[in-house]
């Protein structure tokens, strides 16, 4: 990723974070502020929403349609997540980390890492990671 790609990610970033009820967001003004009032109901309905209509336009450049409407909606995706992200805490940095963090190894072999995990932590109740 370029670190303009990086900057312009940080830059919505800073605007949403703005942009929360806490720090003065005005529902009354903001769509952001709105979605963040409302609660994580609200931005998670959005992000099922937005991730139907990704598929749907993929699909519809799959059949001839132009590539800048797959292009709109993944953007309204990733603004909607990124949301998500600031409701909890997050920022493009921290999947930006992740994505490196699994750059290199492949898709099967993470995923099955993951699976493993996940069975060391439910044959491991009650005890504590060090």
């Amino acid at each position: 990723m370029s670190s303009t790609s990086n900057d312009s990610l940080a830059r919505l970033a800073a605007i949403i974070e703005r942009r929360k009820p806490a720090n003065g967001g005005d529902a009354q003004a903001s769509y952001v502020a709105r979605l963040l009032h409302k609660g994580p109901d609200a931005f998670l309905k959005k992000i099922g929403e937005e991730a139907t209509e990704v598929v749907m336009a993929a699909k519809d450049v799959q059949h001839g349609a132009a590539p800048a409407a797959l292009v709109y909606e993944v953007a309204d995706l990733w603004f909607h997540s990124m949301v998500a992200l600031a409701y909890f805490g997050l920022a493009p940095a921290d999947v930006i980390a992740e994505l490196e963090r699994r750059e290199g190894t492949s898709g099967i072999e993470e995923k099955a890492l993951r699976k493993a995990h996940a069975r060391e932590q439910e044959e491991a109740p009650g005890e504590s990671t060090p």
